[in-house]
């Protein structure tokens, strides 16, 4: 397993790079394997990313059909809430990229549910042992991942593979997230920061500081950092890299 940090100008220099890279690599996946799993973020730069995705992906050779789309982590809304992560990566995929509902895999709902523990049940049970070909994060400011944050119950040790997240730092305070450990059950994991203000967190995570969670997850065969230089400001000249 390697690491590499991907060192660019700007956020939307990030969500370019990323969305160029993860169409190539689908594509070349797809060449060698029947179905390819992809587990998405949320977050305004990850969604930026999936606007440039969609132009890159039409009349691309990305066969839609054989894509499972998951979820790192979701909001505890209502189905049709406008927040949740899901609602916005697909309302922006969807343009180009037809991918059946079948296959593609949202945390279940608020609606009808009496708590995000429940919903987490719910997604344990679908996802089952799937691995991920490629897991997207986002870097939270806390030195956060998915809904994993540091000095929270949420990061306490657990034998659940998907959890509820009550009393988040962030609102709302309801969210289902995979565990650390099921994170790092993805073949490769891309993390994705842009800003001064995850510079701090950046920076202690890839110096390995095992109390942010952003520290603790890592792809079975590669790790990717794409960063702005802000994100980047704390880290050494040497760290970086291009494709």
């Amino acid at each position: 397993m390697y690491t590499r940090v991907v060192r660019l100008d700007s956020a939307q220099d990030v969500s370019r790079a990323v969305a160029e890279r993860l169409l190539s690599r689908m594509i070349e996946l797809q060449r060698t394997q029947d179905m390819v799993h992809i587990c998405l973020t949320g977050g305004s730069t990850a969604n930026d990313m999936y606007e440039r995705l969609a132009d890159l992906a039409e009349g691309s050779e990305l066969d839609a059909s054989r894509l499972q789309l998951w979820w790192g982590d979701e909001l505890f809304l209502p189905a049709t809430d406008p927040e949740r992560n899901s609602q916005q990566a697909i309302s922006r995929l969807a343009r180009t990229v037809s991918i059946k509902s079948a296959d593609t895999h949202m945390m279940a709902a608020k609606d009808g549910r009496k708590d995000s523990q429940e919903s987490a049940a719910d997604y344990e049970a679908e996802l089952g042992e799937t691995s991920f070909d490629i897991t997207l994060l986002g870097i939270g400011e806390y030195g956060h991942v998915a809904a994993i944050f540091p000095d929270h119950p949420s990061f306490e040790p657990t034998s659940r593979a998907v959890i509820g997240v009550e009393d988040s730092p962030k609102p709302p305070s309801e969210r289902i997230s995979l565990t650390i450990p099921t994170l790092n059950r993805g073949d490769e994991t891309w993390l994705i920061a842009t800003g001064a203000g995850k510079a701090d967190a950046v920076r202690r995570a890839l110096a390995g500081d095992e109390s942010i969670p952003a520290a603790l997850v890592r792809g079975r065969n590669a790790s990717y950092w794409f960063l702005d230089e802000a994100a980047a400001s704390g880290l050494p000249a040497q760290h970086t890299c291009t494709f």
